[in-house]
């Protein structure tokens, strides 16, 4: 499900831990790793004692896209990684929400923008991947 046309989503009927394995593995199956993770609920908890839903944003880079988008124009670092967010909805449900590589590198030149295309096609299957229930 598009989100505007920063982000696109799918909605699982996972927890959010389960969500998050998930996750990982098809990215890995597309070539990404998760170079950072931030857990929103226990950082406002620690930091302004605020309760929050499960919230985390996991940072997804794939190497080789990052290499060739880097060596197209060092400036584009700062659009890296591509961030995945899982918030809970409700328990045993949760919504995966994707940056879209190709909104956000818009105007960035031709080479940028084919590995920001690139970089969006192997999202949109993680997403296609993930369990039953996705939407």
């Amino acid at each position: 499900m598009s989100i505007g046309e920063y982000a696109f989503s799918a909605t699982v009927p996972l927890s959010i831990s389960e969500a998050e394995e998930a996750v990982r593995r098809e990215l890995a199956a597309e070539g990404f790793g998760v170079l950072t993770e931030i857990d929103v609920r226990t950082t406002l908890r620690q930091k302004l004692d605020l309760e929050f839903r499960p919230y985390r944003i996991l940072g997804a880079c794939n190497p080789a896209l990052a290499h060739r988008a880097l060596a197209a124009d060092p400036v584009v670092g700062v659009l890296l990684p591509c961030n995945v967010v899982l918030e809970e909805e409700r328990a045993g449900s949760t919504r995966v929400l994707f940056m879209e590589p190709r909104a956000v590198m818009r105007g960035s030149g031709p080479e940028v923008e084919s590995v920001a295309s690139e970089a969006s096609e192997k999202l949109h299957r993680v997403a296609g991947r993930l369990p039953a229930g996705a939407g």
